[in-house]
């Protein structure tokens, strides 16, 4: 195989010039540059990576962070990846997926620092040990959702509004006429769960409609999305029939509450509206009728957190700056017959 110096001898330059090539550290005239390419490319000359990142102090790798159910990701989680992978297509990098199971804190690979310039970190957690880390580290960070609020004006981030949004399905639903709505709120302890119960008590507090402590109800960890949507759908269409609208955190509780209601004998739209926040579903065919949802446009999520980071490693400066992506609400047959 062949080494740095071979190139060096056959250009005609140093080794130190056919090292600042590949590594971009200091500029090189566009026809010198030209040269060793062709050279190394007729050699079959390959840089060893580690060694440059080593001499460089840089990997052109940034992390994603995130947490899915058994690593089966949502289409959400596919088009967030999407846009997150365009921008490091365009830019140069390469991408490192990390997810983390619940009980991931416990984990030896989570005390472990990854090969990476920098990290997004994905569903923050009101108290959210992956911040406070990669904080005390000074690791670049792009955070999708909104972070705790102590690191709020310390960090980029960029979000959805969520409490707009929940605000206006609650508002659709009560234009429907429907008052006794049932919302299976994300966890408690993620940052997205309180804006979005807010968003929805403004709805009913503004409709004159007086929410009961029972209508709002945080997921579990011990439950897949499937599960615990289907459980508690169940739970509550056999306990309390007045009950007319359910609102969902994601397409996959929806899909729980769609079997539950099934076997319950309600029929959707007419006996129970369920509206989702979710991307088109993967699981679309399933869904009958089709499913009313709220489009968090991950792409363009992925896309922005992507740009930030490597605006901020470019850069080599912090950068504390807010982007918020719009959504969109798409009526479909699940929450109305017209």
């Amino acid at each position: 195989m062949a080494k740095m110096e071979d190139v060096a001898k056959v250009a005609g330059v140093s080794k130190s010039t056919v090292s600042n090539v590949f590594s971009e550290k200091r500029p090189i005239s566009k026809e010198v540059k030209e040269r060793v390419l062709r050279i190394a490319n007729e050699l079959n000359y390959k840089p060893n990576y580690w060694a440059r990142s080593l001499a460089v102090k840089e990997t052109r790798i940034i992390g994603l962070n995130m947490q899915a159910e058994k690593v089966k990701f949502s289409q959400f989680h596919l088009s967030l990846l999407n846009g997150v992978l365009n921008e490091c297509y365009k830019q140069g990098y390469r991408l490192l997926v990390n997810t983390l199971s619940d009980n991931y804190k416990n984990k030896v690979e989570f005390q472990t620092s990854d090969p990476v310039d920098g990290e997004i970190l994905l569903d923050p957690e009101i108290e959210d040990p992956r911040i406070v880390g990669r904080m005390k580290q000074n690791i670049p960070l792009v955070v999708i959702g909104k972070p705790p609020q102590t690191y709020e004006d310390k960090l980029s981030y960029v979000d959805n509004n969520n409490v707009s949004a929940a605000e206006g399905i609650g508002k659709h639903l009560i234009s429907l006429g429907h008052k006794d709505i049932l919302f299976l709120n994300a966890p408690s302890f993620r940052t997205v769960s309180m804006d979005r119960e807010l968003g929805f008590k403004i709805s009913l507090k503004e409709a004159g409609i007086e929410l009961d402590s029972d209508q709002v109800v945080y997921k579990d960890k011990k439950s897949s999305s499937v599960e615990f949507g289907y459980e508690k759908a169940k739970e509550i269409l056999i306990q309390n029939n007045k009950i007319t609208a359910i609102i969902t955190d994601n397409d996959k509780m929806a899909l729980g509450v769609y079997r539950a209601a099934e076997e319950e004998g309600y029929s959707i739209p007419n006996d129970l509206a369920v509206i989702s926040f979710s991307d088109d579903s993967v699981y679309a065919t399933e869904f009958s009728p089709p499913l009313s949802c709220v489009h968090l446009n991950g792409e363009q999520l992925g896309s922005e957190s992507a740009k930030l980071l490597i605006d901020q490693l470019h850069t080599n400066k912090p950068l504390v700056k807010r982007i918020i992506v719009p959504t969109h609400f798409e009526k479909r047959g699940s929450c109305s017959n017209s």
